[in-house]
């Protein structure tokens, strides 16, 4: 049997669009208010990105900040993975875009899709290129404008989203950080979140937009069930495959979407809230972009220091959920 090689996070980094929309804001545009949304949620404020900003900007300013982190040069990036389901456009991948305004010359690039759980989605992906030996430096995204995909008369969804994105180095190393993954999804529940046009089974047409078909749709109710159930149980699978004990976990970085999921996840895995990261009173939920900047937050702040234990873990359309277990090495 062929070696295995180690893999780990060496570098972080994210960037967010400088506007922000509050709730006191949103009062002006649909029928909700400040006190309804924070009850609900957890959710102060979000970041929205101008009509000239596309995920591949936000999504280049995160890289760069991951590799300034990590200490490495565009050249030396041997793949570029996006995990967004905003991409500026169908084809070339936001991937490509990105590879070529940071100069990763030698780099392999591709997104993928899987909503909010994108990032470990690729996260997993790319462990695997590096533990097999077939990269050593790879470059993970998670970016999205949801902003732009948004029905500013639907309360239901327009209060809960932002546009940011995150990134991180994984990188071939001596000690071990990608500890274990668990990765999930139930097509059968698919359409409890969605966007339903665009895409070969609905192009574009009058009716579409006259429909408001371009915009998330989501039964609110079913995936906030599915969450709780969920991310817990995902985590749980995660620590199982590499024994790890509830008592060893040191650190939590869910995906940010609401603050009694994020509650109900904490106490499955029965861990105090000053072990949790929590910005989404900030910045909403940012779908696959949410768990990178959260995870990067944590780290600049010493939230997170070495040695530590990181349980991250997420859920998203598709339906899909998913969770890593790293240790922090640098």
């Amino acid at each position: 049997m062929n070696k295995l090689f180690s893999a780990g996070i060496t570098g972080t980094g994210s960037f967010l669009p400088e506007k922000v929309l509050t709730n006191h804001d949103l009062e002006k545009i649909v029928d909700t208010s400040d006190e309804w949304i924070t009850t609900r949620t957890g959710i102060k404020s979000r970041r929205i990105a101008d009509d000239q900003i596309a995920s591949s900007d936000l999504a280049t300013k995160a890289a760069e900040a991951a590799m300034e982190d990590a200490g490495i040069h565009p050249e030396e990036v041997d793949l570029i993975i996006v995990a967004t389901a905003t991409p500026d456009m169908a084809f070339p991948s936001t991937a490509c875009i990105v590879q070529k305004n940071i100069g990763a010359v030698n780099a392999a690039a591709f997104d993928i899709e899987a909503a909010c759980t994108g990032f470990l989605y690729a996260l997993t992906m790319g462990e695997q290129f590096i533990k097999t030996g077939f990269y050593k430096n790879i470059l993970i995204i998670g970016a999205e404008t949801l902003s732009k995909v948004l029905n500013w008369k639907d309360r239901n969804t327009c209060i809960l989203f932002g546009d940011g994105a995150g990134a991180v180095i994984l990188q071939r190393t001596e000690e071990e950080g990608m500890l274990a993954s668990y990765l999930g999804s139930d097509g059968r529940n698919s359409d409890s979140l969605t966007l339903p046009a665009g895409g070969s089974r609905m192009p574009i047409s009058y009716k579409t937009i006259d429909e408001g078909l371009h915009c998330i749709r989501m039964e609110g109710s079913e995936v906030f069930k599915f969450a709780v159930r969920t991310m817990g149980s995902s985590a749980l699978k995660a620590l199982e495959k590499c024994n790890i004990a509830l008592e060893e976990i040191d650190f939590l970085v869910p995906h940010q979407a609401n603050s009694r999921i994020i509650e109900a996840a904490a106490k499955r895995l029965k861990l105090p809230m000053d072990k949790v990261y929590i910005n989404l009173d900030k910045y909403g939920n940012m779908s696959a972009a949410s768990v990178p900047v959260a995870l990067d937050e944590a780290v600049k702040s010493n939230a997170i220091k070495k040695g530590d234990k990181v349980v991250l873990v997420a859920f998203g359309g598709g339906l899909t959920w998913g969770s890593s277990i790293i240790k922090w090495i640098k």
